[in-house]
């Protein structure tokens, strides 16, 4: 299904039929991704009158309930409400869902014992395009970020000066295949999510970071229409599922 959008006063052609899904499902088949030194998510069929609620043991219906958390076991949109005293919602919060999107791929750099996403690489990445939203790939891009246990691995994560890079440039929508953007043990100063929203400015409420997304290598880089569908909690993170479409040239 070809559709042509008037967005930002010119117009792109996309097939609705061919979505690209960069999320990472919860999935207990087999190993899920995880992070933030939880168990694993569960998803268990209820019982009643000791009745297991589920259609192959009888019953006529599935019903399942899950326990998981967003920030550690799923592709997951986040607004300024993570980090703040007032949790502010995602769902209250994110009003638009369809954006333009660079996709890059970067190598973090070596940094002490850290790797790091820079403000130099993403100035490269992105040059003088103007767009709504980033989506970051990060090398090596192997299928084993699908169920990677993160947990005391100090993944890479995005330097201070990049996420103020990314905000003074204007994009408002961050998308990731790291668990954070933030290192994983930095005392509690989250560094790239502040500046990212801007806490100790005029916050930016209606921005957002996306983690634990992934982009298949076949997919190239460079500009797509991006769908970032989320749940409706209301809470400062939700599951989401981007989806990417390209442009027809």
């Amino acid at each position: 299904m070809i559709a042509t959008i008037q967005y930002n006063n010119k117009k792109y052609t996309i097939d609705l039929s061919k979505p690209i899904d960069i999320s990472i499902p919860i999935d207990i088949s087999k190993q899920n991704v995880n992070a933030w030194y939880l168990d694993d998510p569960t998803i268990v069929a209820e019982q009643f009158d000791e009745q297991v609620i589920k259609v192959s043991e009888g019953a006529a219906v599935n019903f399942n309930t899950i326990h998981f958390n967003p920030h550690s076991h799923i592709t997951h949109t986040e607004c300024v409400g993570h980090i703040t005293h007032t949790v502010h919602s995602i769902n209250k919060n994110l009003k638009q869902f369809f954006f333009l999107a660079e996709v890059v791929t970067v190598a973090p750099e070596s940094n002490g014992e850290d790797f790091v996403i820079s403000k130099k690489q993403l100035q490269k990445a992105l040059g003088n395009k103007k767009r709504d939203a980033i989506v970051i790939r990060t090398l090596p891009n192997l299928e084993d970020k699908k169920s990677k246990q993160y947990s005391n691995t100090n993944p890479p994560y995005v330097l201070e000066e990049a996420a103020i890079y990314l905000r003074e440039k204007g994009i408002q929508h961050l998308l990731i295949d790291l668990p954070s953007v933030d290192k994983e043990k930095d005392g509690g100063l989250l560094l790239s999510h502040n500046a990212f929203w801007n806490t100790k400015g005029d916050i930016r409420l209606d921005a957002t970071i996306t983690e634990f997304i992934f982009v298949p290598n076949v997919i190239e880089d460079g500009t797509y229409f991006l769908n970032l569908m989320i749940a409706p909690f209301e809470n400062d993170a939700t599951p989401s599922k981007p989806t990417l479409y390209a442009i027809h040239k």
